[in-house]
């Protein structure tokens, strides 16, 4: 450690830290919009194409940083014009434009180059140029640097609106007045400044890896592009300022280095990215199959009765699930207090409100696949078994008051009816607990039901027991057998 720190402190290596710390920011901010533009490859094509600029550069101003700045901003500019041109005037796809005329310049900058230093009589490594050299960094190319830097993150700031709707929203840009092709110049400008910056520091075959890669890591944690942006910078600072510091301590060259460290941000937010990571991802998934499992044991459950019980081997056989993977099913059901497990299986209060849930998602989607969809009554359970267990509640109820109501699916089952509280309803409810039957029900039937049952508006009952053929309350002294599809139905308050 005090080695690294010695070296750090180094004229050079300082230099070449502030160098790598621009780059990294800088290439961080202006990559986002190369990427969400899709010019990863224009910028690849910029990075290679700016080589006959430094050699012109250099036959006309000798070694001069301001002179290399100033013929390879000419060469980029000159290879995106050249570029569109052929992608607007000629029958070649794009990329094939893009292929053809950065192979072209970048071929002529490495003969050029090759020719000074065979037959012009003075040393000009290509090597510098391709993967860049640190101890060469001046303080004129610092200067260079920092002016680019804030050149660019400032013209992103200032133009952050033109350039957010040409690049998600071209054709409503047009619209409004905004010349997408001019922005579109102005970015290619931008990235060829940049380019021209990293020179030194990466050289020309890595500077597009630095380009996409923080950014393409940013938009794996966020999808606000403002957030983007930041993650981006502080990604590509990290692996600028990383990666110079692993290439002291290895004795390796800084551009790949750079790369490596950005490379492995990518992989790492890859895997563990909260919302778009593969690990996460598949845990989600494992989790949703689980909860599928569960809800087709459910499913199995509510169709079965006292004289024809459920029982594992059944379930294994209907669901095609291994008996361990059931009985860990059912384990963590039943501590949830949806099922009952002992010779069979059978339901709770909680566990028949959920099944009817279901078979309400189940019976109202096979319905709606018959009158809207066109299909047969043979073409439809398969995808209803699937989306009965993604059907959020608010579609469920635009579909039924699609359909009008209906009573009973396409093979004539009755629709289960969803309570104004479904978690209220009285089956949902756990048993020995005083409750109150609310005066607003589901609809005039309920009503009705209840009051032949002598259950009026604000009676308080009790649930003292739950079959699947019906469902005990007490009122009072009086003990009243109910049916459990009306028990679903009743909405009830514990106040």
């Amino acid at each position: 450690m005090n080695d690294l720190l010695a070296v750090l402190s180094e004229p050079w290596a300082i230099r070449a830290l502030i160098t790598c710390s621009l780059i990294g920011i800088m290439y961080g901010v202006l990559g986002c919009f190369i990427v969400l533009r899709n010019m990863s490859l224009i910028g690849d094509a910029l990075s290679h194409a700016i080589l006959p600029g430094v050699f012109f550069a250099f036959i006309l101003f000798g070694y001069s940083t301001i002179g290399f700045f100033m013929g390879s901003v000419v060469a980029g500019l000159l290879t995106a014009l050249l570029i569109t041109w052929i992608q607007q005037n000629i029958k070649t796809k794009n990329d094939a434009a893009i292929g053809i005329v950065f192979t072209l310049m970048f071929s002529i900058g490495v003969i050029g180059i090759s020719w000074l230093n065979n037959e012009g009589g003075v040393h000009l490594d290509l090597k510098d140029f391709l993967i860049g050299s640190i101890m060469g960094i001046s303080n004129e190319d610092i200067i260079l640097t920092l002016l680019i830097t804030i050149y660019t993150i400032g013209s992103v700031a200032l133009f952050y609106r033109f350039l957010f709707i040409t690049t998600f929203q071209p054709v409503i840009a047009s619209t409004m007045g905004i010349s997408t092709k001019m922005v579109h110049y102005f970015l290619m400008l931008m990235l060829s400044f940049a380019i021209v910056a990293g020179l030194k520091t990466v050289g020309v075959i890595l500077v597009v890896a630095l380009l996409i890669t923080p950014s393409s890591t940013a938009l794996l944690l966020s999808n606000k592009l403002k957030y983007v942006i930041i993650i981006s910078a502080i990604v590509g600072l990290f692996s600028s300022v990383l990666g110079l510091i692993l290439s002291i301590v290895y004795n390796t060259p800084p551009g790949p280095a750079m790369v490596l460290v950005a490379a492995s941000l990518y992989f790492i937010a890859a895997l563990f990215s909260p919302e778009k990571g593969l690990v996460l991802r598949t845990i989600r998934s494992y989790r949703q199959r689980q909860k599928i499992e569960r809800e087709d044991i459910l499913r199995q459950a509510i169709k079965h009765s006292a004289q024809n019980p459920l029982t594992l081997s059944k379930l294994t056989d209907r669901l095609g699930l291994s008996i361990k993977k059931l009985k860990k099913h059912l384990k963590y059901l039943s501590a949830e207090g949806v099922v009952l497990v002992d010779k069979d299986i059978s339901l709770t209060a909680k566990g028949m409100g959920q099944a009817q849930s279901l078979v309400r998602a189940h019976r109202l989607w096979e319905s709606y696949q018959v009158q809207t969809m066109g299909l047969s009554e043979g073409q439809i359970h398969d995808e209803a078994d699937r989306l009965e267990h993604h059907l959020t509640d608010e579609l469920l109820d635009e579909v039924d008051k699609k359909l009008g109501y209906p009573e009973t699916d396409p093979h004539g089952s009755p629709i289960p009816r969803k309570s104004k509280k479904l978690n209220m309803s009285l089956i949902s409810q756990t048993l020995n607990v005083r409750l109150r039957i609310l005066k607003e029900q589901v609809n005039e039937s309920v009503e009705s039901d209840l009051w032949e049952l002598g259950l009026l508006p604000n009676t308080f009952v009790t649930i003292k027991k739950i079959t699947r053929e019906k469902v005990v309350i007490q009122q009072g002294q009086n003990s009243i057998e109910m049916d459990p599809d009306l028990a679903g139905q009743v909405v009830v308050s514990k106040k």
